[in-house]
């Protein structure tokens, strides 16, 4: 099992293990979240999860159209997690959450079209996608 928690530790979640889908999101909704020029999640099935403490939830218009549902404390302001419409079944899981620096680096970007001209995305990231996954970036 992975433990994932915010900065206080209000709120955890108990994770299976390593997940093979982790993503990296230059989105200018995951740069504002963040605090950082993106985001990285690891993506559970919902059921697969357990969450402890009372997360405060955010939820904002995906660029889908759909809804995505953050969970973050109320005491430290930590983003651990989110769920979107488009993905019912899954968990997004704030990798620095987890806080481990052996845990799987990301297969796959997102929203390249709004990464920032100075960050590499390389090595194990094998999917490249302007937006949200519907169409690949030519480079």
């Amino acid at each position: 099992m992975i433990d994932a928690r915010c900065s206080c530790g209000a709120v955890s979640l108990s994770l299976p293990g390593p997940t093979k889908l982790v993503a990296a999101c230059h989105c200018i909704d995951c740069q504002r979240r963040t605090g950082a020029p993106f985001g990285v999640g690891a993506f559970y099935p919902v059921e697969a999860v357990a969450i402890s403490g009372a997360p405060k939830e955010f939820v904002r218009a995906a660029s889908s159209g759909g809804k995505v549902r953050f969970y973050f404390c109320s005491d430290c302001g930590s983003t651990v997690c989110w769920k979107a419409d488009n993905l019912p079944a899954m968990i997004g899981v704030a990798v620095g959450a987890i806080a481990d620096p052996d845990f799987p680096a990301p297969v796959r970007s997102v929203f390249e079209q709004s990464k920032h001209a100075w960050v590499e995305i390389g090595g194990t990231v094998v999917e490249h996608f302007e937006q949200g996954g519907a169409r690949k970036s030519s480079g």
